[in-house]
């Protein structure tokens, strides 16, 4: 089911990001104080954003859990926040250097774009060990549903930070007239947003696959092992699969 169309995904999404990466070197200006090292901006923002997107994503799969009950919402879910868990390791690490280069300093706590992103992203760290602390399955569906839910709550508060805070460092990007970016520089960074998105959805599909089919095979292998019970007299079922 998650493998459909998976292969013309993985290509479109690699002639995206050749793409967006051709832009990025050969297309987009130097920015005028910041010179060279300002082009992490278009790996750093995209990697934030699409972290951001897929936390909120995993806490609306959470949401269609509970409704229905439908453990393929609860393994969506999973997935698209350890993918996000992932993605918000690269954006404070591009962050950081970016930071380094422009500031002087790795990282500033008087930045409320850092900190509420750092906020969210330790808030969810704590996604892991919360679900497989519980042994029981269908207790750790739930509790991780409701967590994803709770959590997402407080992604659009790192949007808002953007906007209400004063005095403003971190660049405005998601604005109406793209901000004080020229042509050049926006239209580089729509394409790598759109790349890093669908590397985001390409990655999801394929963990889902992969997991999926993991699934399947324990549960071949439940019934094999069940059959061999039963032709030994000793008939017994096996517990429910758990991630």
């Amino acid at each position: 089911m998650f493998g459909r169309g998976l292969k013309t995904l993985s290509l479109i999404t690699v002639a995206l990001i050749v793409g967006a990466f051709a832009l990025v070197f050969f297309y987009a200006p130097n920015e005028a104080d910041q010179g060279f090292i300002q082009k992490i901006f278009y790996l750093h923002v995209p990697l934030a954003i699409v972290a951001l997107c897929g936390f909120v994503a995993g806490g609306i799969y959470g949401i269609l859990y509970l409704r229905s009950g439908d453990r393929m919402h609860d393994l969506r879910s999973y997935v698209a926040i350890h993918l996000s868990l992932i993605l918000g390791v690269g954006a404070l690490v591009t962050g950081s250097i970016w930071a380094k280069a422009s500031w002087g300093v790795w990282w500033t706590w008087d930045e409320p774009t850092l900190v509420s992103f750092l906020i969210v992203f330790l808030l969810y760290a704590c996604y892991q060990p919360l679900r497989f602390s519980i042994d029981d399955p269908e207790r750790q569906s739930r509790y991780a549903a409701v967590f994803s839910i709770v959590a997402g709550a407080f992604v659009p508060l790192n949007f808002m930070a953007v906007r209400l805070a004063q005095p403003l460092v971190h660049p405005r990007v998601l604005s109406t007239t793209g901000g004080s970016m020229p042509g050049e520089m926006r239209i580089t960074f729509y394409l790598s947003l759109i790349a890093m998105a669908l590397l985001f959805v390409t990655l999801w599909k394929y963990e889902l696959a992969s997991k999926s089919a993991t699934f399947r095979l324990r549960a071949l292998k439940r019934k094999l092992a069940g059959d061999e019970e039963v032709w030994a007299g000793n008939p017994r079922r096996s517990a429910a699969p758990t991630l």
